[in-house]
């Protein structure tokens, strides 16, 4: 029992993948201006994933019109000869006309209903069982919410795009300690390896995963600030390299770049919230129980922000 909960609670990984996710959709810009722009483009061929279309929209996403739009982030941790499991998920919906980004963080160990495969389970099996497609449906089917996009992400390739961009730089609130790694109180320097570590430190912080929560958040900030400050810009041929062999997306390059053009107020508030519920035991495994209630209030709370 303690065993999967900690399993559980170590592959909580969610809050990066959005960082790496901005890197992606904002770089452009930079990188365009940088003279990067063929570059560019053969990251994002290396980056072509499966193709996705919803029927829950009844008309297509216009960037030009600044249409809210969802993407859903899925964090996988690939092993060899195994498709993994997608231990990190997050709905993310953009709405530039709030000028606001919403994220909405699924437990994978949710549980619920595997579209196409007609079984109750984890919610991160979906994807273990059929890939992206049954990832996609099924996430659509629990929020009832279009998936228009999504982006996954190879979860060990976060240290190489740590590591492309030289290392970050985070403020640390209190000294830590995890196995070899100490980390400071103050301004520390963390590569790609001790920002993984950094980030996923829990049962060495008095608050838990709160504090967790708020290095992820911070090793967030600092990739974005890194990733777009015109000194790292120099460094564009590792950057693209680093995201183009751990990341796969069904946007297209244009798309991209429309993105990067349209949606630049949505960084303006960014929101975060998790599918919290509780902790039950089933069948020797541990679940994470949503009430109908806490699911009908993200589900709503997810159309608005679409406008549906």
């Amino acid at each position: 029992m303690r065993s999967d909960r900690k399993k559980k609670q170590k592959k909580r990984k969610s809050l990066k993948i959005f960082g790496l996710i901005l890197l992606i959709l904002f770089i452009g810009g930079g990188a365009y201006a940088a003279s990067v722009y063929q570059s560019l483009i053969g990251a994002v061929n290396t980056m072509k994933g499966t193709e996705h279309k919803t029927d829950k929209r009844i008309e297509d996403i216009t960037f030009k019109k600044q249409d809210p739009f969802s993407l859903l982030i899925l964090g996988v941790d690939e092993r060899k000869n195994d498709s993994g499991r997608s231990d990190t998920m997050i709905v993310m919906t953009v709405n530039p006309k709030l000028g606001s980004i919403q994220m909405l963080s699924l437990p994978r160990d949710t549980r619920t209903e595997i579209i196409g495969r007609g079984t109750t389970e984890k919610m991160n099996h979906a994807y273990a069982y059929g890939g992206i497609t049954m990832a996609i449906n099924t996430v659509e089917s629990y929020l009832d919410i279009p998936i228009d996009y999504y982006v996954k992400m190879n979860m060990q390739g976060f240290q190489d795009i740590v590591n492309s961009v030289g290392g970050i730089t985070v403020n640390n609130d209190m000294n830590l300690v995890y196995k070899k790694y100490s980390f400071a109180k103050g301004n520390i320097d963390l590569n790609g390896k001790e920002a993984l570590i950094y980030s996923r430190i829990r049962k060495e912080d008095p608050r838990g995963d709160y504090g967790r929560q708020m290095r992820q958040r911070q090793v967030i900030q600092a990739v974005i600030k890194k990733g777009a400050s015109l000194s790292t810009l120099t460094n564009y041929d590792d950057i693209l390299d680093a995201i183009g062999k751990n990341v796969e997306t069904n946007l297209t390059f244009n798309e991209m770049l429309s993105i990067q053009k349209n949606y630049k107020s949505s960084l303006n508030k960014i929101e975060q919230f998790t599918l919290a519920g509780d902790d039950q035991r089933i069948d020797g495994l541990w679940y994470n129980i949503v009430s109908d209630e806490t699911k009908l209030e993200a589900q709503n709370r997810i159309k608005t922000h679409l406008g549906i």
